[in-house]
This record gives C-alpha cells, structure tokens and sequence, in this order.
C-alpha cells in the first residue's frame, strides 16, 4: 500500500479543543537545553492516522512529525495513564451531558489475531490473539474496555473489564450471550447491584424469567460498537508488541468514539 492511498483521520479544531486539556504539555529538559517539544496535536494526529489506516509507524506520511517522536511520545502516554484519564474525563463530560444510559449494558469480547513476536497473547483454535473485551451502555457508547490473552474463558473477564470502566458508575443489568452463563458469575454480579441477562446454555435447566429475556435482543449494540472499532485497522490485528501498547491504541479508538458523541450535543 502507498502512503498516498491511507485515508488519515485528523482531529478538528473543535475535536481538539475538546481533547487538548486531557494531554499533559510535553516537558522540556530540565537544564533547559535542547529544542522544544513538539505540541501534542501534531502528534496525536500522527497517531490517529496509523490507528485509522494500520500502516507501520516507517510508512507513516511525512507531513507529520518523525516517526520516531510519534512512536516515543505515544508510548509516555500509556505507562503514564494519559489515556486511561483521557476516557475519565471525557465520560465525565458526557454523563454530565446525559449521554449515558447505564439502564442496562452489553459485554462481549472481539478477536484480535497478534504478530511479531507480541507478547501477552492466547493460542486458540483461530491461532494466537488478543482479546478486546468491552462494555457498552444502551445507546451503544462505551464505557470500559479490558484487553487479555485469548486464551481465557471470557467469563473469566467479567470484572476485569467492569473494573477497566470509564466512571464510576455500574450498570443495573449485564446483558451477555451464552458464554457468560454462570450461577457463580451471575451471584458475583448480584452483590455488585448488578442483574445479569443471558440465555442458558443448551446442557443447562431453562430457569429464567422470559420477560427480562427480552432485552437479551438488544445486544446487536455491543456489536454496532466492535464493527465501529474495526474501521480502525490497527485494531483488527495486534501488531504491538506489548499488550499495553495495544490497549492504548483501543483506549484511542474509544475515545474518538466518544469525541464524536461530545460532538453531537
């Protein structure tokens, strides 16, 4: 692929004032030597572009800065929790905006095959990957995203991802398919305050009441949100070699998901 043919996703100015104070100025040497930094916007922009196309970071366009100071300053984000407190603030922004409808939620988990030697990852019958785990309230926004090996059981994840939420806020119901079907799970959820919804499994008694079965039909939401995260294609296979460097860029991908509800107020 040419790098003329990548279809790049920039901020705008009214993105931009909406992120910008959630990115910390980048610091200057302490004995004030050196050139000054390059502002953050440049540089999430760069970033963006290779979550949106998938390209390598060596393929990245020139009319951004190098890709070496992209890469570097991407990777002080994560450890730092930029990210994670970007999510925060900007859930705060929009639950303060009634964006959220945490009425009842939908968990599920997506595939993501991994290469170059990554690390973290899972062997399954589909080869090795990561898992996106993530959570979405009724009107299909995020609000916490988990990343694992593929190889657990994804009812293993549950509070994994419930604890990876945005807010502090907790749905009143789960809504999962059948692999999340447990009595342990569902006893666990319950001191939580929190009702699980999910069809029995086939070698399992049909126990459960059919009225709240009914919400159980709205789980293509939780779909609509992983179809949205796969127009990124840096998500749809890990090429990170640290898983924590993978979660960044999910982290990223939520959060223009979120700028882009902010935008509709």
């Amino acid at each position: 692929m040419h790098v003329q043919q990548y279809d790049p996703v920039e901020l705008t100015d009214q993105h931009w004032h909406l992120v910008a104070p959630l990115f910390p100025d980048p610091l200057r040497r302490t004995d004030g030597k050196g050139r000054p930094r390059t502002p953050n916007r440049p540089i999430l922009d760069a970033v963006l572009c290779i979550l949106r196309t998938g390209a390598p970071w060596k393929d990245l366009p020139d009319r951004y800065p190098p890709r070496s100071t992209c890469h570097r300053r991407f990777q002080e984000w994560v450890p730092a929790g930029v990210l994670d407190r970007a999510l925060g603030r900007l859930y705060e922004l929009l639950a303060d905006q009634g964006h959220f409808d945490l009425s009842e939620a939908y968990i599920d988990a997506t595939f993501a095959s991994s290469k170059k030697g990554a690390l973290t990852f899972g062997k399954t019958k589909r080869g090795k990957g990561t898992k996106i785990m993530a959570v979405t309230d009724a009107n299909c926004l995020p609000i916490a995203v988990h990343v694992a090996s593929a190889t657990p059981h994804e009812v293993t994840l549950v509070h994994d991802a419930l604890d990876a939420t945005f807010g502090f806020d907790l749905p009143r119901r789960l809504i999962c398919d059948q692999a999340y079907d447990s009595d342990i799970l569902d006893a666990e959820l319950a001191q939580l305050g929190i009702e699980m919804i999910a069809l029995n499994r086939k070698n399992r008694r049909q126990s459960q009441d059919g009225r709240p079965l009914r919400r159980y039909k709205r789980r293509w939401r939780v779909e609509r949100l992983f179809a949205w995260l796969h127009n990124f294609r840096r998500l749809v296979v890990r090429w990170e070699r640290h898983v924590e460097n993978f979660l960044g860029m999910v982290q990223l991908g939520m959060l223009v998901i979120l700028i882009r509800a902010a935008e509709q107020e």
